[in-house]
């Protein structure tokens, strides 16, 4: 694994894991009733799926240059 691409791809995966963890209270704030953390939940969860293909294309790249 090149050194390079290693280091994007644990950052891009410490992101999603913050990530993950916000989007986590506001569903749970959701659930009690608060509707604008539904609108972050949401917005979150579209953030991650982008979060996610861009890591699947920086394990490719990493993939790659081996």
């Amino acid at each position: 694994m090149s050194s390079v691409n290693g280091e994007v791809l644990e950052q891009k995966w410490e992101e999603l894991k913050v990530l993950m963890e916000t989007i986590e209270s506001d569903i749970i704030k959701n659930v009690k009733g608060n509707k604008s953390a539904g609108v972050r939940a949401r917005k979150g969860l579209r953030l991650l799926k982008t979060n996610a293909s861009e890591i699947v294309k920086v394990s490719l790249a990493t993939d790659k240059s081996e």
